[in-house]
């Protein structure tokens, strides 16, 4: 819903601010008041092409600002979360547009930078504004499917899912006919690859491995003979650790006689004691660093032949057993190809099937909705002195190469405006009063399925009056109960329908003339509702007729 609008240098208008709420507001004013200014100024918060002629003589840029807010799930909300911009949970959405005298345009939503294509998408679903050059909402075919569906409660979800199984299938065989056909084109190379990589048999954590001990074992064969001289130190009749035990067994026969031979004793026991594990760690090492040239020659040879096979095949040696399992996998779909392809192309006729009959369930849907549209649109013409006009929902049948998501029909609305006379797009026969009242009918109809949660009506009511003028009336207040509602009108049987009422009046002082705006109290409203029965002067009996039409409201 639009909350707020505050405007500045816009052609006539120098500063104004507007505040609005829910249900039907109208803005009147006498004919140049200027009130497609308020729609223009408007409308460039709402992502329309910036023109500098917008800009007030002498200023130096124009602008707007638009607030609203929006209840949750709005589609708005997704569009900023698209557009990498976001607002928090109940915090109103203010749209920021300015303009230059000298050209260029900035935009921003909550202050954050924002594209004029950001702005006419979000506007889209924010606002319709509809009149005499509009052409989006209700005119634009693309959303009439849609509106269609949403107008006869029609699920579409089992056809898209449908669709997505069909669209899957289809990749699924062209994916594998493409690999089948690459695979065949390379079989002998294949074949030879999978032989070659089968034969070295390669393991991942190979290479690492191979690498480790070959790097102890060349460390062993320069380690080799300090290894050997340290052992010989220790080991042997003549050995370090022999001698030890020969002390301690000379020590343990004098070991009686003195305390401090008892001491020497139990020194050199400990001395054994490490000798002998330092013997035992010698001898793990020696183990360990063990070099063994016919072992070194076949480790060196294995690391050279698996990185070798890695280059050859653009891939890390540790990558070697998946290539060989892909590869293997690419062979062995090339020998048994011919079947897998057939059972791809069962399940693709199979989805392909399933979809043709969602879609042919839809397509009835549709056809049965539209009757009670067409229906309930007609009785909304003769009240809109739309009598002669006919109103036809048309569905036509895609070709293949259209069928998508959401069925395989085109809809569009149409209309006859005369007896005889073919159907055609609305845009296309309706004048601009006229299309304003179609749109009006045709709103009332859908009961604003799928529509944005603004609604603008720009003179709806032109070249009507008395009884018309008043079912005009009597369908915006009901459209109102279900979306907020802005009525420029000329008509006091709809400005009496109004829960808020602005006058649009432009004045001047002989040398420059200015646009203002003012929210009439009830008061206010009789004043303006009987000048608009009555013309220029106002007399007692026009009061009289507004009361009554404010009564009657």
């Amino acid at each position: 819903m639009l909350t707020a609008l505050a405007i500045r240098d816009v052609v006539l208008i120098e500063a104004l601010a507007l505040e609005f709420g829910p249900g039907l507001g109208v803005l009147t004013g006498e004919t140049g008041a200027g009130k497609s200014i308020l729609l223009d100024a408007l409308g460039l918060a709402l992502g329309v092409r910036a023109d500098t002629g917008l800009v007030r003589q002498g200023a130096d840029q124009a602008s707007v600002t638009a607030t609203f807010e929006l209840p949750a799930g709005h589609p708005a909300l997704l569009l900023l979360a698209e557009g990498d911009l976001s607002i928090e949970p109940g915090e109103p959405l203010v749209i920021r547009r300015s303009v230059r005298a000298d050209g260029g345009s900035r935009a921003f939503v909550n202050d954050q930078p924002a594209s004029a294509g950001l702005l006419r998408a979000l506007g889209s679903s924010l606002v319709e504004i509809h009149g005499q050059h509009d052409d989006r909402g209700l005119l634009n075919a693309r959303g009439h499917r849609a509106l269609l569906d949403s107008f006869g409660r029609i699920d579409g979800a089992a056809a898209a899912s449908a669709h997505a199984r069909w669209r899957a299938a289809e990749d699924a065989l062209a994916t594998a006919a493409a690999d089948l056909e690459n695979a065949a084109r390379d079989r002998e190379w294949l074949e030879h690859a999978v032989a070659e990589l089968a034969a070295a048999g390669p393991e991942p954590g190979e290479e690492a491995m191979l690498a480790e001990a070959r790097a102890t074992m060349q460390k062993g064969a320069r380690l080799a003979d300090e290894l050997e001289t340290a052992a010989a130190l220790l080991e042997g009749s003549d050995g370090g650790l022999a001698q030890l035990r020969q002390a301690a067994r000379r020590l343990d026969r004098l070991a009686s006689e003195h305390e401090t031979l008892a001491q020497a004793l139990a020194a050199v026991d400990r001395a054994v004691i490490e000798a002998a594990e330092a013997e035992d760690r010698l001898g793990d090492a020696r183990a360990a660093f063990s070099f063994d040239p016919a072992r070194l020659e076949a480790m060196e040879t294995r690391l050279f032949d698996l990185r070798a096979l890695a280059r050859k095949h653009r891939v890390e040696p540790d990558d070697l057993a998946a290539l060989a399992e892909e590869l293997g996998g690419r062979l062995a779909r090339i020998e048994a190809g011919g079947e897998g392809l057939a059972a791809l192309e069962r399940e693709l006729a199979s989805a392909r099937d399933a979809y043709l009959a969602e879609a042919t369930a839809l397509s009835s849907s549709r056809q049965a909705a539209a009757v009670r549209l067409d229906t309930a649109v007609a009785a909304e013409l003769g009240p809109l002195k739309l009598d002669a006009a006919r109103f036809h929902t048309t569905i036509e049948a895609l070709p293949e190469t259209g069928w998508g998501a959401a069925g395989q029909d085109r809809v569009e609305f149409a209309i006859s405006t005369n007896p005889g006379a073919p159907f055609a797009p609305l845009v296309k026969i309706a004048s601009g009063g006229e299309l304003s009242r179609f749109i009006l009918a045709l709103k009332v109809a859908l009961a604003e399925e799928g529509g944005a949660g603004t609604m603008i009506f720009d003179e709806v009511d032109r070249g009507v009056g008395g009884a018309v003028a008043a079912a005009i009336g009597e369908r915006l207040a009901r459209l109102a109960d279900q979306a907020q509602i802005l009525v420029v009108t000329h008509s006091p049987q709809v400005a009496a329908r109004a829960d808020r009422h602005w006058l649009i009046r432009k004045r001047s002082d002989g040398l420059v003339a200015r646009t203002g705006i003012h929210r009439l109290d009830e008061g206010e409203r009789r004043e303006e509702i009987a000048r608009m029965l009555s013309g220029a002067e106002v007399t007692d009996e026009a009061r009289a007729q507004a009361e009554r039409l404010l009564a009657a409201a």
